[in-house]
Formats: C-alpha cells, sequence, structure tokens
C-alpha cells in the first residue's frame, strides 16, 4: 500500500506594509484602553530623555485622545506644548461597503524643544 502524503497547508505570506509618519517617532497609537494608559505611555517617552509624543487616533479614539493630552498637559507635565494637530479622514472599505473615520495626530512637546 503507497502511503498519500499530506499536502502541508500553506502559510499566508507575510507583507510588509510602510507605516506612514512612524519613522523613528514617539508615536502613542490610542485605542480602547482607560486613559491614564497612554498618559503613563507618554511620560515613559518623556522619562526617557524624548522632546516630543505624537499621539494618533481615529474614530470613537480621538475624544480619549484627547482627554490623554490634557490630563497629561495639566496634571502631569507642566511645561507641555501641543506644537501640532492633524486631522483628516481615512475611506475604509468592509464588507465591501465604503466609511470615512476621522483621524487626529496631536504632537505634544516639552516647553523649550522644537
Amino acid at each position: 500500500m503507497a502511503q498519500k502524503k499530506q499536502a502541508e497547508p500553506e502559510k499566508p505570506e507575510k507583507k510588509k506594509v510602510a507605516k506612514e509618519g512612524t519613522k523613528g517617532e514617539n508615536v502613542v497609537l490610542i485605542g480602547r484602553k482607560p486613559v491614564m494608559n497612554y498618559v503613563i505611555a507618554c511620560i515613559t517617552f518623556f522619562n526617557a530623555g524624548e522632546k516630543q509624543v505624537v499621539v494618533k487616533a481615529r474614530g470613537r479614539a480621538i475624544s480619549r485622545a484627547v482627554d490623554t493630552v490634557e490630563l497629561l498637559r495639566h496634571s502631569f507635565v507642566k511645561d507641555l506644548q501641543v506644537k501640532k494637530i492633524d486631522i483628516g479622514t481615512e475611506e475604509l472599505v468592509r464588507e465591501g461597503r465604503k466609511s470615512n473615520v476621522s483621524t487626529m495626530e496631536i504632537t505634544a512637546a516639552k516647553a523649550g524643544s522644537k
């Protein structure tokens, strides 16, 4: 009797995706976790010697990103300045339907840094 070889399932190829705007920046991506988790992440970057942090969010997480920066500015890093706020829209395709999702990037830096 000849033994049949089972075909091994093909492994999906991993595609390399170039991430926009994350070239060496300290980026905090806002999701569903509590705001304090993101505040602590920002504080960690500043304590590591970084001069600025970029807080990115989209959709419903935008309000959490604003809360993160405001809490950081008023309670933890007194000399924090908001350097730049970028807003935009991404077009997503889910289940064949297009939907627009708002995006926001807030660049916060310690005073005296560029």
